[in-house]
């Protein structure tokens, strides 16, 4: 079995732009023929194990047919009340697996509740959009622009990039902080940073805390962080998107502890659950601290009514993602970077950064597997995900073994 991976050069289908344009609905047989279908990667192939896992399955594509063909996008409820009403209820519905507090739900009654976002970077840079103008509003006798320059938020050094993003275009300054050896953020690490920028006159106002990273799959202490957060009446957004799905099961619950003092909480249900891409599911305690600031008052979107079955998934990546590490421990050469809590495994030769490298390059080269690589503390580093339902034992097997023999020769050169 050879995992087809794409070998090819940038612009490869510029061809299509020099073809006619035509209004046709019939299908272009050129544009979809095998040959082009072949410069995929291929990510629902069980040899795939690069970044992290992408769902799908029969329901869910059912579902995007059935959305795509009413075509009523649920913008407001006046827009579509059926699609607004739904959404609501599976939110909640998921809240309710993942043992979120009642504060996040609809049916509290309170002010909670959460909406369907197009991605984490999306959660993000609405979490940190609120939480500045949140903070800003306290400053009375500062302009906002004094405010703004003042502002500092905080994440780990192990977060994914779209936190830093999302700072940027949030126009505040942001500190990614020094993890433990288990590459989590602590909350003794974030009382330091809050107190040494305070001393220096910058206001702290917002904490991104991670449930699997994108690189080791680390889990921020959330309870540490909650508490410091508490205390320092800091807003705390919870990136569980890929971590955080397991947590319907009650034997991972426990990577979310703490979670009650996140303001705001997110998990892309098109990790593990089964959902086509796009789907981040995003909540919040007070749904005012999003709507106030961020409200555009559009005739055309007032609401005018008012005065204003997929099983679910057996998350047996974990199991194999163990399968994997134990296979890695056996052989002396490897060693195991960071903890494997899910489905990612990270692992590299013991030696310099250049052997690992020219043992990625050997992988690709192969053809057989797809891996990727990243880097944590000066430490390169290879990647072993289960992205697939479909990944079997076999497959975990026939992956080691890939990077056993390409190893081996590596060594012996």
């Amino acid at each position: 079995m050879r995992y087809r991976y794409v070998s090819i050069l940038r612009g490869f289908l510029n061809v299509i732009s020099s073809c006619s344009f035509s209004i046709s609905l019939a299908p272009d047989k050129h544009n979809l023929s095998v040959s082009r279908l072949r410069k995929l990667n291929h990510w629902r192939s069980p040899n795939f194990h690069a970044f992290l896992p992408i769902a799908s399955s029969i329901p869910a594509l059912l579902g995007d047919m059935l959305a795509g063909a009413i075509a009523a996008p649920p913008v407001t409820w006046i827009a579509n009340p059926a699609g607004t009403e739904l959404e609501m209820s599976m939110m909640d519905w998921l809240a309710k697996m993942l043992q979120l507090p009642q504060e996040f739900l609809f049916s509290s009654g309170g002010k909670g509740g959460g909406c369907i976002q197009a991605s984490a970077d999306d959660a993000i840079l609405v979490a940190i959009l609120s939480a500045r103008a949140k903070v800003i509003q306290l400053f009375k006798d500062m302009t906002k622009g004094q405010v703004l320059d003042k502002l500092i938020a905080y994440t780990s050094e192990e977060a994914h990039s779209s936190v830093e993003k999302a700072a940027q275009l949030a126009l505040v300054q942001i500190r990614c902080l020094e993890t433990d050896e288990k590459f989590a953020l602590r909350g003794t690490t974030l009382a330091a940073a809050v107190r040494e920028d305070r001393k220096q006159g910058l206001i702290p106002f917002f904490v991104c805390a991670t449930v699997g990273t994108t690189s080791t799959c680390a889990i921020d202490n959330i309870s540490e962080l909650g508490l410091v957060c508490e205390a320092e009446d800091l807003w705390l957004h919870i990136d569980a998107v890929y971590a955080g799905t397991a947590c319907i099961c009650p034997e991972y619950r426990h990577w979310i502890n703490g979670v009650e003092y996140s303001t705001t909480f997110s998990v892309n249900p098109h990790k593990w659950l089964h959902i086509n891409p796009p789907c981040s599911a995003f909540w919040v305690k007070d749904r005012d601290l999003i709507t106030e600031p961020l409200d555009v008052d559009a005739m055309y979107l007032r609401d005018r009514s008012t005065n204003g079955g997929v099983r679910m998934p057996e998350f047996r990546d974990i199991a194999m993602a163990k399968e994997f590490e134990a296979l890695v421990l056996a052989d002396p050469r490897f060693e195991i970077v960071g903890n494997v809590v899910s489905g990612l495994v990270c692992f590299r030769l013991k030696g310099d950064n250049a052997l690992n490298k020219k043992l990625l390059a050997m992988i690709d080269k192969s053809r057989r597997i797809c891996i990727t690589p990243s880097i944590s503390r000066g430490i390169f580093y290879l990647r072993f995900c289960i992205s697939v339902c479909t990944t079997e034992s076999r497959d975990v097997v026939f992956a080691w073994e890939v990077i056993r023999h390409e190893a081996d020769v590596l060594l012996s050169s």
